[in-house]
């Protein structure tokens, strides 16, 4: 009976967590689909002024990142309080809504509205996140946020392919069908998606100075090392900023590439970066540990940009995608040393300032490269540097490396507490 009862516990977690990669994967997929046609669909209502659409398309993606900062914490801090269930399936529900508003908004500040709500339920990553340090032992953490973290770039892969294709039958399709995916979901999950954090490990009371987003830094700061491997996430997420906001108008400007061999390469530099999250992760983490996965992600990232940045033609970048690949070991260490440090009743709130975070760097990142992928371009005669922005980038990673040689050190409570086992 004792030998029977482990091998259990063990099927229940993979069986959690497998709906947890599921969730993470289709709403990936559903944000995906919107990529191609989100611009367009504001094209259209704004009657095809295309400087309008510009215009508003970074209002949009601003004031998504907002939310994502505001909303995050509050999510997580919810979670830590009412178990991680009701705040997924309530936000899984909320999101497929989301979609269907967005599909049938008849102008431009309905579908703004919507764009708000969007940002609102989708800050529950934050809550995932919390699931999996719940059903996961402290040693296996990174190699399962790894995994995570693969969902949403298979998600990434698939779902602006998907969108194009459906745009083109109809540009608000692919709305509905994020609907539809997300609904189907929020079912599933209704049906068999147990509760991961027992009553006993939850807080007390949902207090508003840990949910808001300041307030909730302070968790940063209240245990040691925590704040400097927030600022190693932070720097990876907004130096990963570079890549949506210039690489189109880069590859375009240096090297002439067509729109097949752009899609060419998202595929496979995608590709690359799920092999890495999804396969390499666990064996490096189990070889390593953390702190080195951590450090190999911030000079894979650096050295990566830095060849991008320096390359001559379209050849000698895509032979820079394998280098800069393994910078996907940097999350997954850095979510493994961080949920080590702090108790299952503040994993949520832990993962609320993850994604809060995320949203100051999508909020800032936009314009801090952007405006200098355009000032080089500007003076390129005498700068001859078309690659700045990318170099930029780098930079981010080399400030990651040094922060994570300070402070990137295994945590081991002394007092080694068992996941609870989702049911």
């Amino acid at each position: 009976m004792s030998q029977s009862r482990p091998s259990a516990t063990r099927s229940g977690r993979q069986a959690a967590f497998g709906f947890i990669f599921a969730s993470a994967l289709m709403t990936s997929v559903s944000f995906g689909l919107m990529i191609p046609i989100l611009p367009n669909l504001i094209r259209q209502l704004t009657g095809g002024d295309t400087a309008a659409a510009s215009d508003w398309n970074v209002i949009f993606a601003t004031t998504w990142g907002a939310m994502q900062f505001v909303v995050g914490p509050i999510l997580g801090v919810l979670s830590d309080r009412v178990g991680r269930r009701p705040v997924l399936l309530i936000s899984n529900f909320g999101l497929a809504v989301d979609f269907l508003f967005m599909a049938f908004a008849p102008t431009l500040w309905w579908l703004y509205l919507g764009r708000i709500l969007n940002g609102m339920t989708a800050a529950s990553f934050s809550t995932g996140g919390a699931y999996v340090a719940d059903i996961t032992r402290p040693q296996d953490r990174a190699k399962n946020f790894g995994m995570l973290t693969s969902a949403f770039s298979f998600g990434f892969i698939l779902g602006p392919t998907l969108g194009g294709f459906l745009g083109d039958i109809n540009i608000r399709l692919p709305f509905l069908v994020a609907a539809g995916v997300t609904g189907l979901n929020w079912f599933y999950g209704l049906l068999v998606l147990p509760e991961s954090l027992p009553l006993e490990r939850r807080l007390a009371s949902f207090e508003w100075r840990r949910a808001n987003p300041l307030g909730s830094l302070k968790l940063l700061r209240a245990h040691p090392g925590l704040l400097s491997l927030a600022g190693v996430g932070f720097l990876f997420q907004l130096a990963q900023i570079v890549l949506p906001q210039v690489f189109v108008l880069y590859t375009i400007y240096r090297y002439h590439w067509s729109m097949s061999v752009l899609g060419a390469t998202f595929l496979i530099t995608g590709v690359m970066g799920v092999i890495v999250q999804m396969f390499l992760v666990g064996p490096a983490v189990a070889r390593f540990g953390e702190r080195r996965l951590v450090l190999m992600g911030c000079a894979a990232g650096a050295l990566g940009f830095a060849w991008y940045g320096t390359a001559s033609n379209g050849w000698m970048y895509l032979l820079g995608a394998p280098i800069f690949a393994f910078s996907g070991f940097l999350m997954p260490g850095v979510q493994g040393l961080m949920s080590q440090r702090v108790p299952p009743s503040h994993q949520g709130q832990l993962q609320g300032v993850n994604q809060s975070l995320q949203g100051i760097a999508s909020i800032i990142g936009p314009s801090i490269f952007g405006l200098t992928f355009a000032f080089s371009v500007r003076h390129e005669a005498s700068l001859h540097l078309p690659g700045l922005a990318i170099y930029l980038a780098g930079g981010l990673f080399v400030l990651a490396f040094l922060l994570a040689w300070g402070f990137a050190h295994p945590h081991r409570p002394q007092v080694t507490v068992e996941p609870a086992t989702a049911s």
